[in-house]
């Protein structure tokens, strides 16, 4: 079964990149570059975990996984501001309407723009030989939290500019099933 260490930095940062480009330009008409990225920051070595995803203020993150031979959870974070942009380009409603409508409509464009980016990187794990199924997505909201993820899992995280504003890819990724 291939593992993890099969696959380079490089090859990771070139998948998160084009998937998270090629989504946000298709369904937002958008540029986004990667501004930042930290390799990979731990594995199965018993390593501390720092909290590398600072957030400040309110935000919306949405998480889809993948299984395979290759497994993991893939984090979008979102200013709760930008999340509201997102949602207003997505289904083509004001911003007032978004705010009437309230946190679910919101969500449910975060969760389809996170669900659209982690196939779009699955699919491109898949052309490299690393087959893997997607899982539903689900929305976290809130301010000053942090996500740990398991001590066996390895976690890279990637930093995008899309015009003013910045959202983070956060990777958590082990072998197998």
């Amino acid at each position: 079964m291939p593992t993890i260490d099969q696959i380079s930095e490089s090859v990771f940062r070139e998948t998160i990149n084009r998937a998270v480009q090629d989504v946000f330009k298709t369904m937002l008409g958008k540029t986004a570059s990667l501004a930042d990225s930290t390799g990979a920051l731990a594995n199965a070595d018993g390593s501390p975990w720092a909290h590398p995803v600072h957030i400040s203020g309110q935000h919306v993150v949405g998480t889809v996984g993948f299984i395979g031979d290759i497994s993991g959870l893939i984090y979008l974070y979102l200013e709760d501001k930008f999340a509201n942009d997102v949602a207003s380009h997505m289904l083509g409603m004001t911003l007032a309407e978004i705010d009437e409508a309230g946190h679910e409509v919101v969500n449910d464009a975060v969760g389809e723009l996170t669900n659209m980016t982690v196939g779009t990187f699955k699919n491109q794990l898949a052309d490299k030989g690393f087959p893997c199924k997607l899982t539903i997505p689900s929305i976290l909201r809130g301010s000053n939290f942090s996500i740990e993820p398991v001590s066996s899992a390895t976690r890279r995280i990637y930093r995008f500019q899309v015009g003013e504003h910045h959202i983070v890819a956060d990777l958590l990724m082990k072998s197998g099933e």
